[in-house]
Order: C-alpha cells, then structure tokens, then sequence
C-alpha cells in the first residue's frame, strides 16, 4: 500500500505561483509513474502532470506547458508541482496519484493505483 498526502494548495492572485508538494508512505515509490489531477466544481478531473520514475521523462496538459513543472525527489518519495503564471481557471482541487504500472499512459485517471485526498488551488482574478 502506498499512502499520499498533498500539501502547498491555498489562495493566490491572478499571476502568482504556489507550489504543491506530494509525499509517499507505506512503500517506495521510485518506480511509479506520479502524476497531479485537477478539479473545478462541476467538471470531471483532468490530468494535469505526470513523471515517470526517471525525473526527465515529463508529460503536461496543453494549457499549463511552460507555466508548471513537475519533478520528483525519490530519496524524499516526494513530487512536486511548481506553478507559475497562475490563472482563474487553474482553480480546482488538485490531487496527486500514482500508477504501479511504468509502462502505463501516464494521462489517464483510471490508470492510477493510489490517490490522496487532494488540495484546494483557488486563483482569483
């Protein structure tokens, strides 16, 4: 079992940056694939960041690509979500997860193992 727990989420202007940290319990989690989801009220969840096991290998939904970056610390069994530019519509819960399978999409909700509960993002404008 592996257990995640989110922190860094809160309230922030239009163009600021938080930054969101996801730290693992219970098991290494070297080899997963990690990955940040997001949110709204009345949305579905949506991916947001992935990384595979290796720090390099990186993935990003369209609208956040050169605003966040993921990476992750395996000594710390911690991911982060470093974000920039930050917009109104970046608000959402955001939850940290992750995927057994290395080979997986690393995009899709239903491919991942373990969830935390997640934090809120809110941007105002």
């Amino acid at each position: 079992q592996v257990q995640l727990a989110e922190s860094g989420g809160g309230l922030v202007q239009a163009g600021g940056s938080l930054r969101l940290a996801c730290t693992a319990s219970g098991q290494t989690f070297s080899t997963y694939t990690m990955g940040w989801f997001r949110q709204a009220p009345g949305k579905e969840r949506e991916f947001v960041a992935a990384v595979r096991w290796h720090p390099s290998n990186t993935y990003y939904l369209d609208s956040v690509k050169g605003r966040f970056t993921i990476s992750r610390d395996n000594a710390k069994n911690t991911m982060y979500l470093q974000m920039n530019s930050l917009k109104p519509e970046d608000t959402g819960v955001y939850y940290c997860a992750a995927d057994k399978n290395p080979l997986g999409s690393a995009r899709y909700p239903e491919e991942y193992d373990y969830w935390g509960q997640g934090t809120q993002v809110t941007v105002s404008s």
